[in-house]
């Protein structure tokens, strides 16, 4: 009997500890679909509308919140489209810089009046969906239809293709392929979320120039956005699992966070529900719950009719030091 009870106890200390997503911020009245994140130097956090069905104004709204989730202001960006995905604080010149997906292009947004002149336009076919940082002010937009990261100056203008590999694109579902992404502390590697093929792909740094695309990680549901620590652990927001997956630096999972919990009576996720993008603020994790339902897009996903159900959305916000196996 005690033997039995000692091994239950070793296989229970080899389980998940989730820590539980709760809310952090609502938008809102009117506003849908937060997807993009990011978090400014004083705490306060802007989070971009994938407005699929539109918004009152007819342009793509920057929602931005407090350190402590007290609505602020909403942003109304002038002459773009209302699906707005990846936005960042360009780490040098501090503009903040936001992925208009329908217009393909990345805009300078005036984090006061909204004010949007475009930074930067995305060639063919594109879906640019996130950005990223080098040391030396470089920016990179991933290209979730054609396969590719995108580079540009400090000061926008023209991009060129930094690089393009086939595991970068995917024919799975969500048909997105190159989505979130981060540099590693030494900066001699850039990881790239591939929602479709449900994978995480390193691409070596050399001198600045892009090596060979190299799978890195596989079976994160959805791997959507990503963000990396100062252990260079990736915190990887699974948008079809409903959680958070912590790998380390050699791919191996480390932790599990968060979990859907249902939808309150007033039509609010509990806990994480398509979440699509993440950062770090404080002893927190922020996340945004998309809440998409994808068969608006023309495919059924588990929780398609979850999310049909959300009426108020959500940030999510989860304590980010790590219970790991």
């Amino acid at each position: 009997m005690r033997k039995g009870l000692l091994l239950l106890a070793a296989l229970s200390s080899l389980a998940w500890n989730r820590e539980r997503a709760t809310t952090f911020a609502r938008l809102p009245a009117g506003t849908s679909y937060p997807e993009g994140l990011t978090v400014d130097l004083n705490g306060d956090v802007y989070v971009a509308d994938f407005a699929v069905r539109g918004t009152k104004t007819g342009m793509g709204e920057v929602v931005v919140f407090d350190k402590s989730g007290r609505l602020l202001r909403v942003l109304d960006l002038p002459g773009s489209s209302t699906m707005l995905l990846g936005l960042d604080f360009h780490p040098l010149t501090r503009e903040l810089l936001v992925i208009d997906f329908g217009h393909k292009q990345v805009l300078r947004v005036d984090k006061q009046s909204g004010a949007a002149p475009v930074f930067a336009d995305i060639p063919g076919n594109s879906g640019p969906n996130a950005l990223a940082f080098d040391a030396a002010g470089f920016v990179y937009v991933s290209d979730s239809f054609q396969g590719t990261i995108w580079k540009t100056g400090a000061e926008g203008g023209a991009v060129t293709a930094w690089s393009s590999d086939p595991l970068l694109a995917t024919t799975g579902l969500p048909p997105f392929g190159a989505n979130g992404m981060a540099f590693n502390r030494a900066q001699d590697s850039l990881f790239v979320a591939n929602t479709g093929n449900d994978s995480i792909v390193q691409i070596p740094v050399v001198a600045g120039n892009a090596g060979p695309a190299i799978l890195f990680t596989n079976s994160i549901n959805g791997a959507d956005g990503l963000i990396i620590d100062e252990d260079d652990n990736l915190w990887v927001a699974a948008n079809q699992a409903d959680e958070i997956v912590v790998v380390n630096h050699t791919g191996k999972a480390i932790a599990k966070l968060g979990d859907f919990e249902g939808i309150s009576p007033g039509g609010e996720p509990q806990g994480l529900l398509f979440p699509a993008s993440l950062k770090f603020s404080g002893e927190h994790l922020l996340v945004t719950n998309l809440a998409l339902d994808t068969r608006l897009f023309g495919f059924v996903a588990v929780d398609s009719e979850w999310c049909a159900q959300v009426r108020t959305y959500t940030v999510a916000r989860i304590p980010r030091h790590l219970h790991s196996r």
